[in-house]
């Protein structure tokens, strides 16, 4: 697999389309990062680390609807194995007027663009979502 993290959003995002209630995806320290920024910004109910089927770490994701549909409207990779996005903190994009997330991947950690301004630094633009 060349992109976990895109792998994991589409994991998400086809189990959105189906209605499903869990998503399992494989475990990796990244993926967790990833998903506590989700988690803390009320886009997912959270995650727990289990065993997959075969034995390999895995993390199962509780996904997140309001009225029947998933919070998540928009989940996009922006920077891909092929083209990494680097930003400086004056030039990490803002989803929708505010109303969406970029999570970045900073030397302080992985975490959201508004934390990534205030602790005014910048880094590679994982993904938007909205």
């Amino acid at each position: 697999m060349n992109d976990p993290i895109g792998d994991m959003l589409t994991r998400i995002r086809n189990s959105q389309m189906r209605g499903k209630s869990t998503v399992m995806t494989p475990a990796s320290k990244l993926r967790a990062w990833v998903l506590d920024v989700l988690a803390d910004e009320g886009y997912i109910r959270g995650y727990e680390k289990t065993t997959g089927e075969n034995g390999h770490p895995a993390i199962e994701i509780s996904l997140k609807y309001f009225d029947g549909e998933p919070v998540i409207r928009e989940l996009k990779r922006v920077s891909k194995p092929g083209r990494r996005v680097y930003m400086g903190v004056n030039d990490i994009p803002s989803v929708r007027q505010g109303l969406g997330v970029s999570i970045v991947s900073t030397p302080k950690g992985v975490m959201s663009d508004a934390n990534a301004r205030a602790a005014n630094v910048g880094g590679e633009v994982l993904c938007t979502v909205f």
